[in-house]
């Protein structure tokens, strides 16, 4: 894992050069290259296997890396080594399971689309990923979009979930592609950047990029009225030019985010605020979960550290000891 304060290792794998660009979609087993100085994107397929310091991932190029390509007879051109990535962001491919899957490399930010209602966001989804952006040096912004949907009392929690996720560093903003409402200080967010945008399906995120992008032609879908959760429209991550300057990287609706490489022993050094009050602990290898002199417990008590984002680190932790498990089972 590249671990905070750290920039992430090479992936390359040497070869002859021939050109250099930007991997701005990739779908199935081919990646869509942009050359280095301009023009259209080709379409490439990876050569040879490249791997990220032992780590397993379904994906090996991902949108943003940067790679030499070397064309071949017969009209195909192979991705043939990544230049090192100075950050990127995973998350577990699936439940339990040891292979990762990289969303995006190289970003100046990650920007979490979530929702209060139609669908409702979980808050330890929320709080999954804001973790997974302290792991890999990834600057995180939380957007709560559906604005015009609120009633007093969401706009009360939206105005609550500010003040918390502000207070620990992290960018806040309420957005409403119905209304305008958020829409000029999001395009101030992202101008001049390159941008993750991620979240779960139907939260709104495609109709976001069409706004800011009008060219992107994004399709949007439905919530679904039985389980009000959001049918997948994305189906490849894509990145896509802002007219204003900068670009997004748009990915498939994530579902769940499940942590990839972390021990029980470091998750709280992920959490900003329970990292802090840990040094009051009477034990240094204090877990949080009922010893004697846990400062971290005193602050949840005396409401210092929210009731939400400890049961989020709990929730993490229990995902750890039961993937250990798994994997001793088989």
């Amino acid at each position: 894992m590249a671990k905070k304060g750290k920039k992430a290792e090479s992936t390359g794998l040497k070869s002859a050069e021939n050109w250099q660009g930007t991997v701005v979609r990739t779908a199935g087993g081919s990646s869509w290259v942009r050359p280095e100085g301009g023009g259209e994107p080709q379409e490439c397929k990876v050569k040879g296997k490249f791997r990220l310091k032992g780590i397993r991932t379904t994906n090996p190029v991902a949108v943003g890396d940067r790679v030499t390509v070397t064309p071949a007879f017969g009209g195909v051109s192979y991705i043939t080594e990544i230049e090192p990535r100075s950050n990127y962001i995973i998350r577990r491919a699936s439940n339990l399971s040891k292979e990762s899957h990289i969303l995006a490399a190289n970003i100046d930010q990650a920007i979490l689309v979530a929702t209060l209602s139609q669908p409702q966001t979980p808050i330890v989804f929320i709080d999954r990923f804001l973790a997974t952006c302290e792991a890999y040096n990834v600057k995180a912004v939380l957007v709560v979009n559906k604005a015009d949907l609120f009633d007093a009392d969401d706009r009360e929690l939206a105005q609550g979930m500010k003040i918390l996720y502000e207070s620990l560093g992290y960018g806040f903003l309420t957005t409403s592609a119905t209304t305008g409402e958020g829409l000029e200080q999001l395009r101030d967010m992202t101008k001049d950047r390159l941008s993750l945008m991620a979240g779960n399906s139907g939260v709104g995120k495609s109709s976001l990029i069409n706004i800011l992008a009008p060219g992107a032609n994004l399709r949007t879908g439905k919530i679904s009225d039985i389980h009000q959760t959001g049918m997948h429209t994305t189906t490849f991550s894509e990145m896509v030019t802002l007219p204003y300057g900068g670009e997004l990287i748009d990915i498939p609706g994530v579902k769940g985010f499940g942590m990839i490489d972390f021990t029980k022993e470091e998750v709280s050094h992920y959490f900003p605020e329970i990292f802090k009050a840990s040094a009051g602990c009477r034990y240094g290898d204090c877990r949080h979960i009922g010893e004697p002199g846990c400062a971290v417990r005193e602050h949840v008590e005396n409401h210092y550290i929210a009731q939400s984002r400890y049961n989020s680190y709990l929730n993490i932790l229990e995902e750890i000891e039961e993937g250990e498990k798994y994997r001793k089972a088989f």
